[in-house]
């Protein structure tokens, strides 16, 4: 597999910020907190921003309680090989915690043996390993989003508007709204579950719908782009874009201004600050806030919380061993 540059171990992060707190750890009393980081793709838009928001919450945290903290960013460029490559240098360098992001939520049962093999606790985040994977030791945990209650969201802001202004939905007046759906990868989870569950929900508000037709992007914009202008020129009836996140619904908005078509009826789910920038130009018709800011903050305390064997229910609201972060909806109007 051809390897990005980014297949090395790349510090993307590395604080290391003065305090004369101490660990209180033994052998590690005096040192530096260590936490490796270990994310999928280090140019998706959501997870940089999720990892700048950890940055932001060890300097905070530092800051205030005088710990001193590393913080090293690795990007596996899409590779689980490399990820594990990246996860076998945090372990053998006697990191304390792991974050990680995984490129194959399958893989899970590999870095979660890893890990115990060297005792040292796993956070996933963002992509979530299955319930048995997390199951089989007491130091592992995720923390993440329901992806479920991400897409019965994004549907309700298309059925918020259906009640408000049908019209303005359905375009060509013929009361079914024909629509596209825009898919992050193939085969995963989360994008099959914001696919299912958000056009079932439009269902069952009673929306007649009719998908015209549908495509996987990767969760990036240019694919999105390029699929949508498409489309649009395949199915000028076109009446509503679906998208599994901010990026994709970016992209679809980015070929409605090349095409120069007045149309917002775009839904993505993210949050990020690019996509609220964008529903509140009214370039989109909303978005679901998943809040990367929580995440990050709550990522490094349970991480943090696990290094240093403290309780991690005192760092997190934990329901077997997960950790899911509030959402809500974000309009254009």
């Amino acid at each position: 597999m051809k390897r990005r540059a980014a297949s090395a171990l790349v510090l993307g992060a590395l604080l290391l910020l003065a305090g004369s707190g101490c660990r209180g750890q033994g052998k590690h009393e005096e040192s530096p907190l260590r936490i490796g980081v270990a994310v999928y793709k280090g140019d998706d838009t959501y997870i940089s921003n999720m990892t700048a928001a950890m940055q932001e919450s060890v300097e905070a945290w530092s800051k205030e309680n005088g710990e001193r903290v590393y913080l090293t960013i690795s990007d596996a460029g899409e590779s689980q090989t490399t990820q594990n490559e990246q996860i076998d240098r945090f372990l053998s360098l006697d990191y304390d915690v792991l974050c990680v992001n995984l490129v194959d939520r399958t893989d899970a049962a590999h870095v979660i043996d890893k890990a115990r093999s060297a005792d040292v606790p796993v956070v996933f985040f963002n992509r979530e390993p299955v319930q048995e994977d997390l199951q089989t030791w007491d130091r592992v945990y995720y923390v993440g989003s329901d992806a479920r209650q991400s897409a019965q969201l994004q549907a309700q802001i298309v059925l918020d508007k259906w009640e408000e202004d049908p019209a303005s939905l359905d375009l060509n007046g013929d009361g079914v709204l024909q629509y596209v759906m825009l898919e992050g990868e193939s085969r995963h989870q989360d994008a099959m579950i914001r696919t299912e569950v958000s056009v079932q929900a439009l269902k069952d508000g009673g929306i007649p719908l009719e998908r015209v037709d549908g495509g996987i992007a990767n969760w990036d914009r240019n694919q999105a782009a390029a699929l949508t202008e498409g489309y649009f020129e395949r199915y000028p009836d076109l009446e509503l874009i679906l998208c599994n996140n901010d990026d994709m619904a970016l992209g679809a908005a980015d070929a409605v201004e090349r095409l120069s078509m007045d149309f917002h009826n775009i839904v993505g789910i993210d949050g990020t600050p690019q996509g609220l920038e964008a529903v509140r130009e009214e370039r989109l018709l909303g978005t679901v806030v998943m809040d990367y800011a929580a995440h990050g903050e709550t990522i490094f305390r349970l991480a943090r919380a696990l290094a240093l064997n403290e309780t991690p229910e005192e760092a997190a609201e934990i329901k077997d061993q997960t950790v899911l972060i509030p959402m809500h909806m974000q309009k254009s109007w």
